[in-house]
């Protein structure tokens, strides 16, 4: 019986490991359609799948890359990129679903090396002056 349990253990903890290193695969399960806002205009609006939605609200952590919003001193909220800043969303290189809005509860200070951040994952498709994706509470790992 024992051995089962171990073996289970040895099974699982790579699974488990292996969702925490690959969330932005999970981020990617994300459409989306056009919809008429308030005015009359024309907007996209992200449409997520059922397993993404599943982590709304829930503790994850994403390792990538800052992309400053402010200067480049240390800053509590900027964006987190799967990609390094030359071929992020915003330099046209990738799509809305490879950066994270990030609400830190300390400073972070700026580097260009990966990094880990860990917070609540909240999904936006109500709010156009924030992401649609928004990690909440946020501590560097």
């Amino acid at each position: 019986m024992k051995k089962y349990f171990l073996i289970g253990l040895l099974w699982i903890s790579p699974v488990a490991f292996a969702q925490e290193q690959n969330f932005w695969q999970v981020l990617a399960q994300v459409g989306f359609e056009n919809k008429k806002d308030k005015n009359g205009y024309d907007v996209e609006v992200p449409v997520f799948s059922k397993h993404l939605k599943t982590f709304h609200g829930k503790k994850i952590r994403l390792k990538g890359y800052i992309i400053p919003l402010e200067e480049m001193g240390g800053q509590g909220k900027f964006m987190l990129s799967s990609l390094p800043f030359n071929l992020c969303y915003f330099c046209g290189a990738a799509g809305p679903e490879t950066v994270v809005e990030v609400d830190a509860v300390d400073k972070v200070k700026f580097t260009t090396k990966q990094i880990v951040m860990e917070g609540t994952l909240i999904l936006n498709d109500k709010d156009p002056n924030h992401h649609m994706y928004l990690l909440k509470s946020a501590i560097l790992i």
